[in-house]
């Protein structure tokens, strides 16, 4: 009895985090795995199980977003294409490191302080952006956007927004997110996202949902590998989807309501709540100080819940903006 009542907080916790995940990824373009994979580390699986179960997540929900997304008219296909073929390689090469480590015995830590530094380092840097004092100007690009469009090696490619990107600057970039995406068991999201704004030039909403494009080949790849392997746990996996079916239909319907810095800036608040989460369990098993194990779970689910309740909030202000302002139109 005791342990049916055990199964069932588990099942309704992983239920509620779908949930909380799937409206997530729907905003973010990103299958979630970037929460998803520290999490279930932070409630103590295995580091190939985690990966492999974070990879199975990936997939499922971002058929469901990708559907969404496509209905706003915010996927470029072309690009997604290209980071799907250089992903699907890196996976690979990725999946293959974390297996070697396992075997040295040290595949738990270097994953976890490759989360911590990878989140902390992304989240810190798109966080200074969302928050910086100058004026933006929809036709400025990004310094490294810039920079890297020097480079005009053929065949270059039009993308969404008006800009052009190199073939093989861009499957460079794929492949390089490929291999950490199959080494942090992620689908490349919260790599990519940043990659397309920073680096390409791409608008923040065609990031979006382009990334969410390309997660649906690169999820159900990496998921396949790892699935061979027996890295997958159904049980987990299955009540993760359920909850976020719902979830990532409603993050996708609000990135056509948020306002693009907003976007940046709880993107950045995610990473970093995920980095300092992991950081915690892990100084909480060197340590044996059971309430650093604590936190890094409050932390893990309490900032999904707080962005989750943020993007809806957001979502609702500007929904009764719009409302507010067609009326006097309407009273004209």
């Amino acid at each position: 009895m005791e342990l049916f009542g055990i199964a069932m907080v588990q099942l309704i916790l992983f239920v509620g985090f779908g949930l909380l995940i799937g409206t997530l990824f729907g905003f973010f373009g990103m299958g979630g795995s970037f929460l998803v994979t520290p999490a279930l580390l932070v409630l103590g699986y295995d580091s190939t199980t985690a990966v492999g179960s974070g990879l199975a997540f990936v997939f499922g929900t971002s058929v469901i977003a990708a559907l969404r997304h496509r209905d706003h008219g915010q996927v470029d296909y072309k690009l997604g294409l290209m980071f799907i073929v250089g992903m699907t390689a890196g996976i690979e090469v990725g999946k293959e490191a974390v297996f070697y480590l396992k075997e040295l015995g040290i595949a738990d830590l270097v994953v976890s302080v490759s989360y911590v530094g990878l989140l902390a380092v992304v989240g810190l840097l798109m966080f200074r952006d969302a928050r910086s004092d100058e004026p933006d100007d929809a036709n400025d690009e990004p310094a490294i956007a810039e920079r890297l469009g020097a480079f005009q090696i053929p065949p270059m490619i039009s993308i969404k927004g008006g800009a052009e990107v190199s073939l093989w600057l861009t499957l460079s970039i794929a492949l390089g997110i490929g291999v950490l995406s199959g080494f942090l068991g992620v689908g490349g999201g919260f790599l990519l996202m940043p990659a397309m704004m920073y680096v390409l030039g791409v608008p923040a909403a065609v990031a979006v949902g382009t990334d969410v494009f390309q997660i649906t080949a690169s999820g159900a790849f990496g998921a396949f590998t790892y699935a061979q392997s027996g890295a997958v746990d159904l049980s987990i996996v299955l009540p993760l989807l359920t909850g976020s079916a719902m979830g990532a239909r409603i993050g996708a319907g609000a990135t056509a309501l948020v306002d693009e810095d907003d976007i940046t800036e709880y993107f950045a608040a995610m990473l970093l709540a995920g980095s300092a989460a992991v950081a915690s369990k892990n100084l909480g098993n060197a340590y044996d100080v059971e309430l650093l194990n604590q936190l890094s779970i409050v932390l893990i689910f309490g900032a999904a819940l707080v962005v989750t309740g943020a993007i809806v909030w957001a979502s609702i202000q500007s929904m009764q903006d719009g409302e507010t302002a067609s009326a006097p139109a309407a009273a004209d």
